[in-house]
């Protein structure tokens, strides 16, 4: 896989280089802010851009607005963010979009290097894959939708693990239950939600997660993890 990182980090920048490299990827450019990003992607035509949140010259918002440009530009395009610390209004911005193949996550999460690149070739293959901190903020928030008030606390459960991007056999080993229970709590939950099933896993997160963002609560298991 073609792959393009934006990170001002020299270390953590060369790492990510070392790791994908080692693991069969082509990583096409490696730069230090995205002052050069939109004529590097033209460049190199990546199929997955990597970019920190919080690029030069400010450090506040310059990777993440530069993210939300490549969506904008390239709906195709799988874009994975890194994040030192759960940014949500910049989370909720890029997860409330319209385009698939978008991950999340917290820098930490690269120290496991072999869910690191599990979560690259989930995204890569058009999933949305986010971090279990940046699910459990969103989904603690205030209620302000009567919508969630419907849910049961295990099917706030099990919407918290389908947001991670755990597939239905993952949720069913976390919370010790069956693939059939689960079926039918996301049946159920889904309904309670007003949300249209399909057979687009990733349009159903996003459209829960839109929902979630304007107020809803819920519980993520603390022992969740990406897988």
């Amino acid at each position: 896989m073609r792959i393009l990182i934006c990170e001002d980090s020299a270390l953590l920048r060369e790492g990510l280089v070392r790791v994908l490299e080692d693991a069969g990827h082509a990583v096409v450019a490696a730069l230090p802010d995205a002052s050069d990003l939109d004529a590097a992607v033209a460049r190199t035509a990546p199929e997955l851009c990597i970019l920190d949140v919080r690029l030069p010259p400010t450090f506040t918002d310059e990777g993440i607005r530069a993210a939300l440009a490549l969506r904008a530009a390239d709906p195709a395009l799988p874009v994975l963010v890194l994040s030192q610390y759960v940014e949500e209004r910049y989370a909720s911005e890029l997860i409330t979009g319209q385009s698939a193949a978008f991950g999340y996550l917290l820098k930490d999460r690269v120290a496991d290097i072999r869910d690191f690149l599990a979560s690259v070739e989930r995204i890569a293959a058009g999933a949305t894959v986010l971090d279990p901190e940046v699910v459990a903020q969103l989904l603690t928030r205030r209620s302000r939708d009567e919508r969630m008030a419907r849910l049961t606390e295990r099917e706030r459960s099990v919407l918290a693990l389908i947001a991670e991007g755990k597939s239905n056999q993952a949720i069913a080993q976390t919370l010790f239950v069956s693939e059939a229970s689960v079926e039918k709590h996301i049946t159920s939950l889904f309904q309670k939600l007003d949300l249209e099933q399909d057979e687009h896993g990733n349009r159903r997160v996003l459209a829960a997660l839109v929902h979630l963002d304007h107020g809803g609560s819920g519980t993520a298991p603390q022992n969740g993890a990406l897988r």
